[in-house]
């Protein structure tokens, strides 16, 4: 036996304090009905008053049946059959900048964590069927995890990111596509999707060509922007672990800026979409809702699956019996004349 709902155990916690209510109640009754009369003469006035013996098996007979209930939603399991299962869903390469522009605070509490956290709230979109992997670059570009249906897996990758995840800096965003297209090699005929996640700002490589060779290979870039058009200064950690704003050969501070321009390019000639983060919705559920889960799906792998027999309507019918004959118990005492 195997129960698919252990947490609802925890729900017995609650007999205590119904056994509590049920004596509580008892011992109320019977001061109220001492109220009225003096105890020997409750038995003539009361036809019979309260059985005692009888109110402890209605009270005993409302917890087991409480206790069978919290059984059944554990959903006790026992028996089982096999069948195969095809997973039909997507396949999702996230791609997400952690170059330094990223640690910008234009976004709160900075563009790469607000990044990460809108690709977890993604993720619970996602219904199992659906493939997802993650890309980090910045002047490199590094598979951090495969396609996979391992969503803990994927998001302890993505929990681990930082601005050192990739140890060359710069920003080449025609290699992170570049590495996005080869991840999807000898995968099967479908829509491929890569969600591109960066501010845009490129300083090596030739994305707009590297987005033509994902283009030949079917591949649709999603481009999502993260900052601002004005852009803010960049800081990040100094030695001593404070943050300080970061300049470049020339002493001067450096400043990031949105480049949408870019990004819509790239969307636009792989027959994506491009989406502006904005300070309250950063845009993925909206991303997955109109244009992710309207691409073709596929079927992936079939896999043998064991699917174990429902057991629930045992204890809940043996539970429902307790009530009917608790119903039926009167606890009226019983007075021969």
């Amino acid at each position: 036996m195997r129960f698919a709902n252990p947490q609802a155990f925890h729900l017995l916690w609650l007999l205590p304090v119904i056994a509590a209510g049920l004596h509580f109640f008892f011992e109320h009754r019977c001061r109220v009905m001492r109220r009225f009369a003096q105890e020997h003469l409750l038995d003539e006035l009361a036809h019979g008053g309260m059985n005692k013996t009888f109110y402890r098996w209605k009270a005993f007979l409302v917890m087991a049946a409480f206790v069978l209930m919290v059984i059944a939603l554990s959903r006790p399991q026992w028996g089982y059959h096999e069948r195969v299962v095809k997973r039909h869903g997507l396949d999702i390469m996230v791609v997400i900048d952690v170059s330094k522009s990223m640690m910008t605070q234009d976004v709160k509490p900075s563009r790469l964590e607000r990044s990460k956290l809108a690709i977890k709230d993604l993720v619970m979109k996602l219904n199992g069927s659906d493939h997802i992997g993650l890309i980090a670059f910045a002047g490199d570009a590094m598979v951090m995890c495969p396609l996979t249906y391992d969503y803990d897996g994927f998001l302890l990758s993505l929990n681990d990111l930082d601005v050192d995840s990739i140890p060359r800096g710069g920003t080449d965003i025609s290699e992170a596509i570049d590495e996005a297209v080869n991840a999807y090699k000898g995968m099967t005929d479908s829509d491929k999707a890569v969600v591109l996640i960066t501010d845009g700002e490129d300083n090596e490589g030739d994305a707009v060509v590297a987005a033509r060779r994902a283009a030949a290979k079917g591949i649709k870039i999603f481009t999502v922007g993260v900052g601002t058009r004005e852009g803010d200064l960049i800081q990040v950690p100094d030695s001593d672990g404070q943050l300080a704003f970061l300049k470049d050969a020339d002493g001067n501070v450096v400043k990031s800026h949105l480049n949408e321009n870019l990004l819509q390019q790239i969307a636009y000639l792989t027959h994506g979409a491009y989406i502006h983060s904005g300070a309250e919705e950063f845009g993925l559920d909206y991303l997955y809702d109109r244009q992710l889960s309207k691409l073709k799906k596929h079927d992936n792998q079939a896999k043998m699956t064991r699917l174990y027999d429902e057991r629930y309507q045992w204890p809940l019918t043996l539970a429902f019996i307790l009530l009917m004959v608790e119903t039926l118990i009167s606890t009226r005492r019983v007075v021969r004349v």
